[in-house]
C-alpha cells in the first residue's frame, strides 16, 4: 500500500499554494523553491497557474536553474505567455534545448516572430535546425506534434546488432516504445516493438520478426485525425512521413493523450460559448471581451422569441396563467434538445455518427423526443390542473410539451449534423441555435394552441 504521507505531498494543495505565496510575498524565494523541490514537472506548472498573476514572475526567478524545462510545456497556454515575457531569450534558449522538439514548438509558437527568432539564434545549431523545422509546419498538425527524436534501424540488421548500436550510442530518444525498419532511402517498410526485440536470440534478423503491416502518419496530418487513428488502432507510437514517404520523426501516445484533452476542452468551451482555448487565466477585462460576441448573438436570438411571445400579447392579457406556465415548455425543450445536441457533437467528433446511421440515429432521436414529450405532458398537464383547475390549459400545456420536446430531439440532431455537412464545427454555435429553435417553437405552440382552443 502506498503509504499516504507520501501520496499528499504530490498534491498541490490549498495549504502548500498558501505557504508559497507567504514565502514569496516576504521575499524568500528560496523557502518557496524549497516546498517544492521534490515535486514533478507537471506539479509546479499547477503551481504556478495557482499563484496570483503578480507572484508568478517572482516564482519562476525563485527557480532559476532548477527550473525543468518541461514545465513550460505543462503551463496553460495563457499562463506560459506571462512567464516567457519575463524570461530573457538565452535563459529561454536553455530551457527550450532541453525539451523534445514537439514541446520546444508548443513553448516557442506564441511569441512574435522577432521574439522568437532571438530565441532560436540562442539555441545550439543542431537544436536550432530542428526546432525551426518544427515550427514550419502547421499547428495542429502531425509535423508539429511529431518527436524528431527516434530509432530506425535497416530491415538487414540482426537483433544482435541492433542492441549493441543502442548501447554504443548516448542520443537516444528519453523514451521509445519501437524501433522503425527502414529501407536504403529511409523509408519505413515495417516496425518492432521493443518488447519483442528484446527477447528475440540476437542471430534473429530484425526482418523476420518486424510488422510489415504498420501506421504512417503524413506530415501534414490533422492532429485530430491522429488522434482519432491512435485511439481506433490502440497505438503507441507511430512514424511521420514526408511526401516522398521518407522518415521524419514520430509521434508517441503522451503527446495523443494532450491532443485528445486539447479536443475535448476545445468542444466544451464552443459548447459553452466560450472561446475554444478557454479564458480561465485571463483578466476580468479580456474575459468579458471575449464572451461578449457570443453573448451578442444570444440577445439577438433571444429578442426573436421575443417576438414570438409579442405576436400573441392579447392572449396572454387574456389568461394571465400562459405567461406563469410560458417559461416550462421553453426550458423542457431547450434542456432537451441540448441533451440530443451534447451526444450528437460527440458522436461526430468520434465517428461513431456518420452519413451511414445519420438517419437511423434521427428516427431514434424523433422517437426519443416522442416518448418524453408524451410523458411530460401528462407530469405538466397535471401540474397545470392542480394548479389552475382549468382541463383546457392543462391540455394546451401537455400538447405543447409534446410538440416543443419532439421538436428539440429532432433539431437537437439535424443542426449539429446540418453543419457538419457544411464543414462547420458543430461545437461552435450550434447551442445558440438550438435554444432559439426550441424557445421559438415552445412559445408559438403553446400560445397558438392557447390562441385557437382557450379563445
Amino acid at each position: 500500500m502506498v503509504d499516504e504521507k507520501l501520496a499528499d505531498t504530490q498534491v498541490i494543495s490549498p495549504d502548500l499554494i498558501r505557504d508559497v505565496e507567504m514565502a514569496l510575498r516576504e521575499g524568500k524565494g528560496s523557502v518557496a523553491i524549497a516546498l517544492t523541490r521534490e515535486f514533478h514537472a507537471a506539479d509546479i506548472a499547477d503551481l504556478t497557474e495557482a499563484l496570483p498573476s503578480e507572484l508568478r514572475d517572482a516564482f519562476v526567478s525563485a527557480l532559476g536553474q532548477d527550473l525543468d524545462p518541461e514545465m513550460l510545456a505543462e503551463l496553460d497556454e495563457q499562463v506560459r505567455d506571462e512567464v516567457l515575457d519575463h524570461l530573457d531569450p538565452r535563459v529561454l534558449a536553455s530551457h527550450v534545448a532541453g525539451l523534445d522538439t514537439d514541446d520546444a514548438a508548443e513553448v516557442l509558437e506564441d511569441l512574435d516572430e522577432a521574439e522568437q527568432q532571438r530565441v532560436l539564434d540562442a539555441l545550439p545549431p543542431s537544436d536550432r535546425e530542428l526546432v525551426a523545422e518544427a515550427l514550419s509546419y502547421p499547428e495542429s498538425s502531425a509535423g508539429r506534434l511529431m518527436q524528431r527524436d527516434y530509432v530506425a534501424v535497416p530491415r538487414s540488421w540482426n537483433v544482435g546488432q541492433v542492441i549493441d548500436w543502442l548501447r554504443d550510442h548516448d542520443d537516444l530518444p528519453e523514451d521509445f516504445y519501437e524501433l522503425f525498419v527502414v529501407d536504403a532511402e529511409h523509408r519505413p517498410v515495417g516496425a518492432v516493438p521493443l518488447s519483442r526485440a528484446m527477447r528475440a536470440k540476437r542471430l534473429v534478423q530484425v526482418a523476420d520478426i518486424m510488422e510489415g503491416q504498420q501506421k504512417l502518419f503524413p506530415v501534414g496530418m490533422d492532429q485530430e485525425e491522429v488522434a482519432f487513428q491512435f485511439e481506433q488502432y490502440n497505438l503507441t507510437s507511430a512514424a511521420v512521413v514526408d511526401p516522398t514517404g521518407r522518415l521524419l520523426g514520430q509521434i508517441t501516445i503522451d503527446d495523443v493523450v494532450d491532443v485528445i484533452e486539447e479536443e475535448h476542452e476545445e468542444d466544451l468551451h464552443r459548447l459553452g460559448g466560450v472561446n475554444a482555448e478557454g479564458d480561465l487565466f485571463f483578466s476580468p477585462a479580456q474575459t468579458a471581451r471575449r464572451r461578449s460576441s457570443w453573448l451578442s448573438v444570444n440577445l439577438f436570438t433571444a429578442v426573436l422569441a421575443s417576438i414570438t411571445i409579442a405576436m400573441f400579447a392579447d392572449t396572454i392579457q387574456q389568461i394571465i396563467a400562459l405567461a406563469i406556465l410560458m417559461p416550462i415548455v421553453a426550458s423542457m425543450g431547450g434542456n432537451a434538445g441540448t441533451q440530443t445536441l451534447t451526444v450528437a457533437v460527440r458522436a461526430l467528433a468520434t465517428r461513431e455518427l456518420t452519413a451511414t446511421n445519420a438517419w437511423r440515429i434521427f428516427w431514434k432521436e424523433t422517437i426519443v423526443g416522442g416518448y418524453n414529450g408524451c410523458f411530460f405532458a401528462l407530469l405538466a398537464g397535471a401540474l397545470s390542473y392542480v394548479w389552475f383547475t382549468d382541463l383546457m390549459l392543462a391540455s394546451v400545456i401537455a400538447m405543447a410539451m409534446i410538440v416543443n420536446l419532439l421538436v428539440a430531439g429532432v433539431f437537437g440532431l439535424l443542426i449539429p449534423v446540418g453543419m457538419w455537412r457544411v464543414g462547420l464545427d458543430p461545437a461552435i454555435s450550434a447551442a445558440i441555435l438550438l435554444t432559439t429553435v426550441t424557445d421559438v417553437v415552445g412559445f408559438f405552440a403553446f400560445l397558438g394552441l392557447a390562441k385557437i382552443i382557450m379563445l
